[in-house]
């Protein structure tokens, strides 16, 4: 979501859901999402202030759930709490932008050899479709598809891990990877789906190890087209 989208996907998730001036308790759970959503679209940049109040304005809500959505974020890494000043964006430093490319690296590969010795056919029918469209994609120049086609297949390759628990760390990291970093991907748009193939191939067949290889050299490769989005803050040391 940019800066510029005046709805945000609290709005969307509210009309199909019927809750929009219903007086239905919207979730926390929902509300964390639009906030986290507006975060890493970078409506909120680094270091911008959270108060409860224009929050729960923006989103149509009270400020209870507001609450417990900036509770979650905080335990998250996206939001910062301080004593007498609230709450605000967090600032991720140098290092620990660092760190979530190189949890990338060991999680994900992990994830792909995991998902070649429990994966279901209904997960492999999603990946082999997702890589479909997503080559297709790749070819015609739809590049505007493809981060949404790309997000949809690392989750469904996580989920075909079997563990909910590794499933949710690699949805996590790559909402702050997203954050934290541009994606100049565009110009190995068909390799990195060619890369996707490939890890399907090997997880239809079984191979846990040459799924978790093709997983770490595709990590690396598009670990190499990743520039920090917000050098100043992530360079920063927490006081």
């Amino acid at each position: 979501m940019n800066s510029g989208t005046e709805r945000s996907s609290y709005d969307a998730e509210a009309d199909v859901n019927g809750t929009e001036g219903t007086g239905r308790r919207i979730s926390a759970q929902v509300v964390c999402t639009a906030i986290r959503d507006d975060i890493v679209g970078g409506f909120y940049p680094p270091g911008s202030r959270l108060t409860e109040e224009l929050l729960a304005q923006r989103y149509g809500v009270s400020r209870v759930p507001v609450r417990e959505a900036l509770r979650t974020l905080e335990s998250e890494g996206f939001v910062r709490t301080r004593r007498h000043a609230g709450a605000s964006v967090a600032e991720p430093t140098e290092q620990e932008a660092a760190d979530l490319l190189e949890i990338r690296g060991l999680l994900e590969p992990l994830g792909a050899a995991r998902a070649a010795q429990r994966r279901g056919e209904s997960h492999l029918k999603v990946l082999r479709g997702l890589v479909r469209l997503g080559q297709e994609r790749a070819v015609q120049g739809q590049l505007s598809d493809l981060p949404a086609l790309g997000g949809w297949f690392h989750e469904t390759l996580a989920q075909a891990s079997g563990s909910p628990t590794l499933a949710a760390l690699l949805t996590q990291l790559r909402h702050k990877i997203a954050w934290v970093y541009a994606d100049d991907g565009t110009a190995r748009a068909a390799q990195a789906w060619e890369e996707h193939a490939a890890i399907v191939d090997a997880v239809a067949r079984g191979d846990a190890e040459r799924a978790r290889r093709l997983a770490a050299l595709h990590v690396e490769r598009a670990t190499a087209v990743r520039t920090l989005k917000h050098s100043v803050h992530a360079g920063r040391r927490r006081a």
